[in-house]
């Protein structure tokens, strides 16, 4: 069998194949033993697992997760790559290759069906452009997680992990961090791909919470109010909530919730922790609420 992490091996693949690079797809194959090593023993995968791998390409890292993992299942969307992928694991019992778009599959019934419904490990180097709706599709749909181990750019991977008051903290950091621990475990530079991105990537693991961290009375809510909250950076956390149409906040009701939250009026949404939106938006719903009662609706 080729291990396709050393670079002539996967040279070798493209060639074989003639494969193109599908810019939409994202492809950047990965050529560093090294890496590959560190994804996988970042990820924790023992053979008690089944992991999800989202974007196998031509099978690299699917190659070291089947010698780790219980069973594994890779979702690939590029059709051209699925003969690739069935002579690269070939040697390999515990896979199932499935062609499909991940944000259209039913993950939560392949948990179910493959793992008894219980949390599942998924591993991935993901294409950039594609990155936050996928691990947010993730979360969001509520499918058993216990990590999410990822390879994206490294500029996702710093606004994932930051933290409040810094210019990479915003929308995105707020709501992986809802879900999970974020923690940057290493940084690969374009040498380490084939064909070369023009950027650096980092990965990422996130592990996940059993529970949220924060107690609000409307998750969906708590999120419009965050990304109000940043859609203007410049502007303050009252006049971010006020002018959003969306949200349907009068001036007034911000500036009260924002006083008997202690902040002061100039105060902008960057500065204020998930825990203080997860506040914030459970005055406002008690204020909704109340105001509602005296009207008599």
């Amino acid at each position: 069998m080729a291990v396709l992490g050393i670079p002539h091996n996967t040279i070798d693949i493209i060639k074989r194949y003639n494969i193109k690079f599908q810019k939409k797809f994202g492809q950047n194959f990965l050529i560093d033993t090294h890496v590959l090593e560190k994804i996988i023993s970042a990820s924790g995968v023992t053979k008690s697992d089944f992991v999800l791998e989202i974007g196998p390409g031509i099978g690299t890292m699917t190659q070291y997760l089947c010698e780790s993992a219980r069973e594994v299942m890779a979702v690939e969307v590029d059709s051209n790559l699925i003969p690739v992928l069935s002579d690269t694991l070939s040697v390999y019992d515990n896979v199932t290759i499935v062609n499909e778009d991940i944000l259209k599959l039913d993950i939560n019934r392949i948990v179910q069906e493959h793992n008894n419904g219980n949390a599942i490990k998924v591993v991935a180097n993901l294409p950039y452009y594609i990155t936050t709706p996928i691990i947010m599709g993730l979360f969001e749909s509520h499918v058993p997680l216990e990590s999410v181990t990822v390879m994206v750019q490294k500029e996702v991977a710093q606004r994932m992990q930051a933290v409040p008051g810094t210019k990479d903290y915003g929308a995105l950091s707020l709501a992986v961090q809802y879900y999970a621990d974020a923690l940057i475990v290493a940084n690969v530079p374009p040498n380490c791909f084939i064909p070369r991105p023009n950027v650096g990537s980092a990965v990422i693991k996130l592990t996940c919470h059993s529970s949220p961290p924060v107690n609000t009375d409307d998750e969906k809510f708590m999120f419009n109010i965050i990304h109000a909250s940043f859609n203007q950076r410049r502007k303050t956390l009252q006049n971010g909530l006020a002018n959003n149409s969306g949200l349907g906040i009068s001036k007034k009701e911000a500036a009260d919730a924002i006083k008997q939250m202690g902040l002061a009026e100039n105060t902008r949404g960057e500065v204020l922790e998930l825990a203080q939106f997860a506040k914030l938006c459970n005055i406002l719903l008690k204020g909704r609420k109340q105001a509602r009662e005296e009207a008599g609706v």
